[in-house]
């Protein structure tokens, strides 16, 4: 995957971009921190960060500054930031026909449960909010600890697929 010494660039998608997925992009920024750009995105941005994935971030320690929930189309515009990877984070952006990503990143579904979709009282949807930041950090922490530059590009494909059921 190249120069070992750069930044993988990362873009976590789902539909609405408010919660999975901007979870993702925090957490590896965080945990990934100097190895790791991630960014972000939806088909249908939602507009608005869910509060309560701003407040499972900051339970975590993590920071939240500056997420917002943003287009796909982004990242796939002229001057968009180099992509290595894209991970989709939700099944039913998996099966939307996404843009055409310049540079031929690597793809992964990562799928998880939608916090929001939950419903019930506010301690349910927390718990859910939890469950799937759970997930989430798993699924990164084994994402950081990948040997990404040894590894050939079948492989790295096969084990980035292998994460996703993690």
């Amino acid at each position: 995957m190249g120069d070992e010494h750069k930044a993988y660039g990362v873009l976590f998608l789902c539909t609405g971009n408010s919660a999975r997925s901007v979870m993702s992009e925090s957490l590896l920024n965080h945990r990934g921190a100097g190895r790791f750009r991630a960014c972000s995105a939806g088909s249908h941005p939602t507009g608005r960060v869910n509060p309560l994935a701003i407040e499972q971030l900051e339970r975590a320690g993590i920071p939240t500054a500056g997420l917002r929930s943003k287009s796909w189309d982004e990242f796939a515009a002229p001057g968009a930031p180099h992509l290595d990877f894209i991970f989709t984070v939700c099944d039913n952006a998996a099966g939307e026909a996404c843009p055409l990503w310049p540079g031929q990143p690597v793809t992964a579904h990562w799928g998880v449960p939608d916090p929001p979709a939950v419903g019930g009282s506010e301690d349910d949807q927390r718990k859910a909010f939890h469950e799937a930041f759970v997930t989430l950090a798993r699924r990164i922490d084994l994402l950081v600890d990948l040997p990404i530059q040894d590894l050939d590009a079948p492989t790295l494909a096969q084990r980035l697929r292998e994460i996703g059921r993690a």
